[in-house]
Order: C-alpha cells, then structure tokens, then sequence
C-alpha cells in the first residue's frame, strides 16, 4: 500500500468516525472536523511507520485524535476563542447580545487607560489568564503586573463611579 492509499483509506474508513469521537468531546462539529484533518495529516506523515506496523491503524488515529483534543482544552486562549461578534451558549440560552453589549460599553473605557494597563486587564480579564502568564507574555515581573492591575481598576472604577473615587 502507497502513501496516497493509505491517505484515501483512512479518509474513507475512519475520517467520520473520528470527527464523531472528537465531536462527543468537545461539543463542537467544526472544531471537530479540524481535529481529524489535523489527525489524518499526522498519520500521512507517519505513514511510513503506519505501513509497517502491526497494530491498529484505527486505534492509532483514535489515540492521536484524544491527544489533539487534550491539547487543544489545555490552551487557554483556544478556550475561549469565538468567531463572530455574537456567541450563542445553548447551556445558558443568551444568544450573545449582553457579550455585545459590554464589548461595545468596556472598549471606550479601556481607551482611557494608559497602553501597560490596558495591556494587563485584557490579559488577565479577557484572555482569563494568570498574572504570572500575563507577565511573561508582557516581559515585566508579576509585581508590576499586579500593580498594573491595581492601578487600572482604580481608575476604571473613577471613571465609571466618580463618587467612588
């Protein structure tokens, strides 16, 4: 068996079957589907060592599919990505009009704060990351960045409640 009749044996026989395994996992059927291209592109390029093997090729693809799903849950930004302005949530039933809505309210309030504060309340709030990530993405120590944080709050908190401030 060649390369290309592996490629279109594994298309043929398995492709479905992993997108459903993937889909059960994750909950998403176009996630899902990049998953097992992503599956069925490794094993095109291990096919080398799919050809010469014993075992099961499907039980392999299956094995590489659950490892590609656990890596893309381990990603924190993956997690939270969404296409489009509007994010329907079929558990909670918001169709992504409030998402909207704060997106366009909080935008002009992060325009009044300096570019390190911004930088650090989109990190920790919006990409839900840990201060300790925050600062090496933004090359400062987590002391800055906890500062940052502080002091961005603060005035965010003046702008919106002046009586607070």
């Amino acid at each position: 068996m060649s390369r290309s009749d592996l490629l279109v044996a594994i298309m043929r026989e398995h492709r479905e079957s992993l997108v459903s395994y993937a889909e059960k996992m994750l909950g998403d059927r176009g996630l899902a589907e990049d998953i097992a291209q992503e599956a069925v592109i490794r094993a095109w390029r291990s096919s080398d060592r799919l050809l010469g093997m014993e075992g099961s090729v499907r039980g392999w693809l299956f094995t590489v599919t659950r490892h590609l799903v656990i890596d893309w849950v381990r990603k924190p930004h993956a997690r939270r990505e969404v296409v489009g302005d509007a994010y329907n949530d079929p558990v909670s039933g918001t169709d992504g009009t409030g998402a909207v809505h704060d997106r366009l309210a909080v935008r002009p309030l992060l325009r009044k704060l300096s570019a390190e504060h911004r930088a650090v309340l989109v990190h920790i709030y919006l990409y839900d990351r840990t201060l300790q990530e925050t600062a090496g993405i933004l090359g400062v120590p987590v002391g800055t960045v906890k500062s940052r944080q502080h002091n961005a709050l603060r005035k965010l908190r003046a702008v919106v409640r002046p009586e607070a401030a």
